[in-house]
Order: structure tokens, then sequence, then C-alpha cells
């Protein structure tokens, strides 16, 4: 039998991310307005697209005009953190440029786009499909199962696949327990600061030893710390049951791609997306 086409999810916000810092800020579009973040991040999708061929596409994006749960449960969450201005106005037009290439998108108050791709891996997991969840957050490595790959950047344009075996390699933990390892590890990126004295060998180690945070609380292990160490795996733990539009198949619509390309004078990209079109 033919293996189906996967579903294949894309943190909007990451590769957006990537794309602006990775590429000239001299990059223009109409009216002489930034450019590099959306053509970067059209490339990025074009990859994915013709390396997966995926019977539909998923872009999550955070809201970030709208707090999270987990910044309620801990204001430090992502502190100072701060955005260009540039970066900001090209992240309001991406899921524009998502839904003009055929493919779905979500974005909601009190989301991530982490949530997103969560909830639709999980759901296509659990009608019997695969799903592959292109992230360059760690994160991500949770939702790694027999069924579901990450798909994580490394450099130079290359992605590692990660899946359970390659989760155990990393952190030396199963998948089920990145958030918990991620809650006595620590997390800089996002202001986590985990437990006291516990780095990655040592989180690992105590996993080892446990199941979960709360064998090792029931056995004394950082006990004291217990309701910071719960709130930082809360933080740490995809929603899986984010809200998600339609997941059909879909097929891309390269010619209205290609025509909003045009219309934002981005016409090397327009070109491109003219002979995905063509072919």
């Amino acid at each position: 039998m033919t293996d189906p086409a996967p579903l294949l999810v894309v943190d909007g916000d990451n590769f957006a991310h990537r794309a602006y810092h990775g590429l000239p800020k001299t990059l223009r579009r109409k009216g002489g307005r930034p450019a590099g973040a959306l053509i970067g991040f059209a490339n990025f999708l074009l990859r994915f697209w013709e390396t997966e061929r995926p019977r539909a596409v998923l872009v999550g994006f955070d809201t970030l005009d709208a707090p999270t749960y987990r910044q309620e449960l801990f204001p430090d969450y992502q502190g100072g953190r701060v955005f260009d201005d540039d970066l900001v106005e090209q992240l309001a037009l991406l899921p524009e440029l998502v839904a003009a290439f055929g493919f779905a998108h979500a974005k909601a108050p009190g989301y991530e786009a982490d949530d997103f791709l969560a909830a639709a891996a999980t759901q296509e997991a659990a009608r019997g499909g695969r799903a592959l969840v292109a992230s360059g957050d760690r994160d991500a490595f949770q939702l790694a199962s027999e069924a579901i790959t990450i798909l994580h950047p490394v450099k130079a344009g290359e992605v590692a696949r990660i899946g359970p075996a390659e989760v155990r390699e990393r952190y030396g933990v199963e998948p089920h327990q990145v958030p918990d390892f991620i809650a006595l590890r620590g997390d800089p990126s996002d202001r986590l600061p985990g437990a006291r004295g516990v780095g990655p060998v040592g989180a690992a180690a105590l996993l080892k030893k446990y199941p979960d945070l709360e064998a090792a609380f029931a056995d004394g292990r950082h006990a004291a710390q217990a309701d910071a160490l719960r709130i930082y795996r809360h933080i740490a733990t995809m929603d899986r049951t984010a809200p998600l539009p339609d997941l059909a198949d879909r097929t891309p619509t390269w010619d209205r791609a290609a025509r909003l390309a045009r219309d934002w004078e981005l016409y090397r990209l327009a070109e491109r997306l003219d002979q995905l079109a063509g072919s």
C-alpha cells in the first residue's frame, strides 16, 4: 500500500523570525515596506511543500496583543522580548499569504502557535494519519511518536527529522517527559528558571529514576519547589485542545499566491509561484 500523504503543520512565528533575521533588511515590497520576513517565510513554506508533498498544510500563529494562560500563570514568561516594528508589521500579513497559498492557518487569543501544532498533529495521529511538525522550538519534541515527526531546522537550510529515538538521544528522556524535563532544566529563552541546581544532565537522570515530576515529589525530591515546577511544566506543555480550522485535503492555489506576490511587488516570488501554477 502507498504511504498516505502527511499533514504538515508549521510554526508560523518561529519561521517568520528565522526569515526576518536571516535575510537582508534592505528587501522591500510595494510602498517601500519591509519584505524579508514575507519572502523568507514563503520560501520556507515552498521548500517544505516541495520536499514533503503533504495532503494539507496548517500554519499556527501567536497572538502578540493578547496574553496567554502561560503569562497569567507566570508573568515573567517570555519577558523582555522586543520585536522590531518591521517584523511585527510583516507578521500581521502572514495569515493572508498563507491563505493565498491555499493553506489553513490558526490564530486565536490565549493560544500560541505551538498549541495549534500540537492539536492538529494529535488529531491527525488519532485518525490514523501521519503528521510532520515544522518548528525550531524544542518544546515540540514532546509530540514525537511513531505517527508524528518533528522537522527541526539546524543550519544552512538543513532539517533534522526528530522521532522518539532522537528525543531520547538528545535529551535522555521519553517524548512525553519533555515538559517535565523543561520544568526541571529550565528554559532561558522563555525565562523559566527550572529547579535550583539542576541542569539537563540532572533533569534527565531524575526522569530516568522517576516516570514524572509527581513521582519525584512523592519521594521527597524537589518537594519544596513543587508548586513552581508544576507551573513550569504546565507552561511547557502544549495545549492539544486548541481550536482548529477544517483540515481536509487541500490543493495549493499557486496562481492566487502569485497574484498576491505581484500585488506586493515581490516579483521573484511571483515568478516562482507562476512556475508552480504552470506545472
